[in-house]
């Protein structure tokens, strides 16, 4: 997945221009496209959205892990993540375009 601009319009300091690419860029848009329901990694299957998350929160981005409990064979507990943050995409990052 490119490499794509994004602004964070509730940064603490004013907003916050970042870039973002790969496996970071697709949690992050499975995060803005859920909204308040959040993303499980039960409902969006994705091999490490812990790690997906603390990428995005060195980032700067506001991103609320809820624990919840769920049943079945392996019964336990697993995290949804919230993205907090009002978040836009400004577009895809060209080849040879600058930072």
């Amino acid at each position: 997945m490119s490499q794509c601009a994004y602004i964070n319009h509730n940064a603490p300091n004013g907003p916050l221009h970042f870039m973002v690419k790969g496996r970071d860029r697709w949690a992050l848009e499975c995060l803005m496209a859920a909204k308040a329901k959040g993303c499980t990694p039960i409902t969006t299957p994705g091999p490490r959205w812990s790690a997906y998350v603390f990428n995005l929160r060195k980032l700067g981005l506001d991103i609320e892990t809820i624990t919840e409990p769920h049943g079945g064979e392996f019964s336990g507990h697993h995290a949804r993540y919230v993205l907090r943050s009002q978040v836009t995409r400004q577009g895809p990052l060209l080849k040879g375009g600058a930072a």
